[in-house]
């Protein structure tokens, strides 16, 4: 039996229909919120996914602005351009678009971003409040996709999850959600030994390597929920994730597909860490 598609782009559109009676409310206040999102260099995939990000906050009524650098800003230019957006009371949340050119250190770049604006969940001080289980803000994709299986009714508590990816924007922080939903979580990567032996176990899969079509129908328990994070673009032009959609689709329970499934969710999660951010600088939310 094909595995079921979990709809991303769909509960996505519901989640930010469901933001705009809160922005509208706090736009009445006087406090619309912003997001202002800083992209430097001519990175064509980060140009594609900045303008999406702001069109899904113009759909919810969150007023949005790009600043768009050249990749020969100093790092200098850019921790002051950092500096003025979280002086600036409009900018409720600000968007540090990766990557960064490789002349500027992108940590000390993350870092400078004030944490009461940090919704992308990066700084330090957020993943701390994530590992201690009180989250000031999740980072965007590890939340969209445990807000996914959620909806999917997939269940958590008690499975086994293997995540493969240790990155601290994907694999990490959703291991940590993933054991807040009482799931027993094994954390994989590219020194893994017996990768596909250890896939196998998993109810829940999910593949956050970057590496196109890593994840294969050997490598899957059938009937697990099988969530793919990764994008890329082929040789055809076609976009594929690190998930080899064809070959699983026969034997997973539930799957996320590419495009549609994850990204989507993604920039809602995202608009809503703005709307959050906004409802804690007034004092309307309980900040962790």
């Amino acid at each position: 039996m094909a595995a079921r598609i979990i709809d991303g782009k769909a509960l996505a559109a519901e989640l930010r229909a469901a933001l705009k009676p809160a922005v509208a409310a706090l736009a009445a206040r006087g406090a619309r919120p912003g997001l202002a999102a800083l992209v430097v260099g001519d990175d064509a995939a980060s140009r594609v996914y900045v303008r999406n990000k702001i069109r899904a906050c113009e759909e919810t009524g969150v007023r949005s602005e790009s600043h768009e650098l050249p990749a020969h800003t100093s790092e200098q230019a850019i921790l002051e351009r950092i500096a003025a957006l979280n002086a600036d009371a409009r900018v409720h949340g600000i968007l540090v678009q990766l990557p960064l050119p490789r002349a500027v250190n992108a940590e000390r770049v993350l870092a400078a971003v004030a944490p009461a604006k940090d919704v992308d969940g990066f700084h330090a001080d957020n993943l701390g409040l994530l590992l201690r289980g009180r989250p000031r803000f999740v980072p965007c994709t590890p939340a969209g996709v445990v807000r996914l299986l959620e909806h999917a009714g997939v269940p958590l508590a008690g499975r086994r999850a293997v995540v493969i990816g240790r990155s601290s924007v994907v694999g990490k922080p959703l291991a940590l959600l993933l054991l807040q939903k009482d799931a027993t979580v094994t954390i994989c990567h590219s020194k893994t030994l017996h990768l596909a032996a250890l896939a196998r176990e998993a109810d829940v899969l999910v593949a956050a390597a970057g590496v196109p079509r890593l994840v294969g129908a050997e490598m899957v328990k059938p009937g697990a929920c099988v969530v793919d994070v990764g994008i890329h673009r082929g040789e055809d032009g076609k976009l594929v994730g690190d998930v080899d959609a064809a070959a699983v689709a026969p034997v997973a329970g539930w799957l996320t597909p590419v495009p549609g499934g994850v990204g989507p969710m993604t920039v809602a999660m995202l608009v809503a860490n703005t709307v959050r951010a906004t409802e804690l600088a007034l004092g309307q939310a309980a900040a962790e």
